[in-house]
């Protein structure tokens, strides 16, 4: 389909090319080739001269025109299916057969009988007696002994220091004059006349006097005393005391007495026991199974394709012509 549609362009677009070159081969020359044989120009020195000028033509054009197509494609679809398939299986089964046998059994019977032994009992008896033991007891005693320690004793004694003290004096101090020159008039002003000043004042007048001070110092002394303290010893002391035991003797003695006495004898007896066997049995039973089966189905899928189409346009075309230029024309008819 792709190679039918090729061919058709490949063939339009020769058909075209063939057409445009033979219009092109005729306007290239404005139609002088046609009318050569009608006129002929006879120049002695002829010359040309090409003038161009653009022209419209009508061209065919192929033009590919997309176009949408629906095509279909084979598609394998499983579909699952479930059925129900018998199938056979072994099965063991346990089944008893009756067998017969003859064992024998033992029968235990019991008899009392008569015996007379010779038996020891024991027969305690308390007694007592006097016991001389030895026990030690602790004794406490009180000693002293001398222990030394040390007292600080005050001691006084005098000194002699020597104290800065002072006592106040009145003294009388002169002081320069502070007066100011007195207001008067200024015809009759004279110059003021002001005396120094006494004044009283107090003085204090330092002195070092010498005192006899008591001092108190402490002197370490050792002294004496008498520390109480215990010591204990063990005394041995003896002492007597009541001891009570018992003692056992074994008496000698006759016993009548009925003793068990067990028998057994062995008894035959015909016994029917089961016993158990396997067998095999086959058993059928259904189980589902999934099964899958593939149907074809047409998927439409769509595919764009470009077929040619023949189109004629306008196209500017450029045409230059040749044109004979005489100066003198000498033609024969």
């Amino acid at each position: 389909m792709k190679a039918r549609w090729l061919a058709l362009g490949i063939g339009l677009a020769a058909g075209l090319l063939v057409q445009m070159s033979a219009s092109w081969a005729e306007g290239a020359y404005c139609g002088v080739a046609r009318h050569a044989f009608l006129r002929r120009v006879c120049c002695p020195k002829p010359s040309y001269q090409w003038t161009c000028h653009t022209v419209m033509k009508t061209c065919p054009v192929v033009e590919y025109v997309p176009k949408q197509v629906t095509c279909y494609r084979t598609v394998c679809q499983p579909v699952y299916e479930q059925k129900m398939v018998t199938q056979c299986q072994y099965v063991p089964v346990v089944k008893y057969r009756e067998c017969r046998e003859t064992i024998s059994r033992p029968v235990y019977e019991t008899r009392w009988e008569t015996r007379t032994e010779t038996v020891c009992r024991p027969v305690y008896e308390t007694k007592t007696r006097q016991v001389t033991y030895t026990v030690s007891r602790p004794v406490y005693e009180t000693h002293y002994r001398e222990e030394c320690y040390t007292v600080w004793k005050a001691v006084v004694e005098t000194k002699k220091v020597k104290v800065c003290t002072g006592h106040w004096e009145t003294r009388q101090v002169t002081l320069p004059s502070t007066c100011a020159p007195a207001t008067c008039q200024p015809a009759t002003c004279q110059p003021a006349t002001c005396a120094p000043r006494v004044v009283c004042q107090r003085v204090w007048v330092p002195e070092v006097v010498e005192k006899e001070v008591q001092c108190v110092r402490y002197v370490p002394e050792v002294q004496t005393r008498k520390v109480p303290y215990t010591v204990c010893r063990w005394v041995t002391e003896q002492k007597t005391g009541t001891c009570t035991y018992t003692v056992c003797r074994w008496v000698t003695e006759t016993v009548t007495r009925k003793v068990p006495v067990q028998t057994c004898r062995w008894v035959q007896q015909e016994v029917v026991r089961r016993v158990p066997y396997t067998e095999m049995q086959l058993r059928q039973y259904q189980r589902p199974v999934t099964t899958v089966r593939y149907v074809e189905k047409q998927v439409p899928y769509t595919v764009t394709k470009y077929e040619p189409r023949l189109v004629y346009k306008q196209v500017p075309v450029q045409v230059c012509c040749p044109a004979p230029v005489c100066k003198v024309s000498c033609c024969a008819n």
